[in-house]
């Protein structure tokens, strides 16, 4: 269950009806699936696709993505602080980002004209898209990072990040 916290406010949401409502305002869909599927650590990209397409598909269909892969992130993950550091840097993408956490844990970060910045705690079960052009950042966490989720796309080379340079992050770590 996604929490939503905007820090300077010092404001935490639980309620995921609200969660929605607050992203929705700002542009950004959110939704929570069932997932009440358990998999292996050894559990491949096919496996994980397969458990969730009747979800996917009409999901995929309907905003005409073509494509999904399975992103895995642990404290076995090799070179975890590099690949922390490129989540962790403001960026966007040319694309929409869209993912559902089918296990594990990761903060997204948005940083929007006209807004305070907050973050959405995604967890088991929630679905995000960040639209295209939106400013945004990744956290796993420093420690025992744990993210599984299904990544969707139109074009996966429109989820290049184009690194805004702000440092707005920064303060926010």
């Amino acid at each position: 269950m996604a929490i939503l916290s905007i820090p300077d406010q010092h404001q935490v949401i639980h309620d995921p009806k609200a969660i929605g409502e607050f992203l929705s305002a700002h542009g950004v869909f959110f939704d929570q699936w069932s997932c009440d599927v358990v998999f292996k650590d050894t559990a491949s990209q096919e496996e994980i696709l397969a458990a969730y397409a009747r979800d996917l598909k009409p999901f995929m269909d309907e905003g005409g993505y073509l494509t999904a892969d399975v992103i895995s992130i642990n404290s076995l993950t090799e070179n975890y602080p590099a690949i922390r550091a490129k989540f962790l840097a403001e960026h966007t993408h040319s694309e929409d980002e869209i993912r559902f956490f089918v296990d594990g844990q990761g903060f997204f970060w948005f940083n929007l004209d006209g807004a305070p910045v907050f973050n959405v705690l995604c967890q088991k079960g929630d679905l995000i898209s960040v639209p295209a052009g939106t400013k945004h950042w990744f956290d796993a966490g420093v420690d025992s990072p744990f993210v599984k989720a299904i990544r969707i796309f139109i074009d996966q080379t429109g989820w290049i990040p184009a690194y805004t340079e702000s440092g707005i992050e920064k303060k926010y770590q």
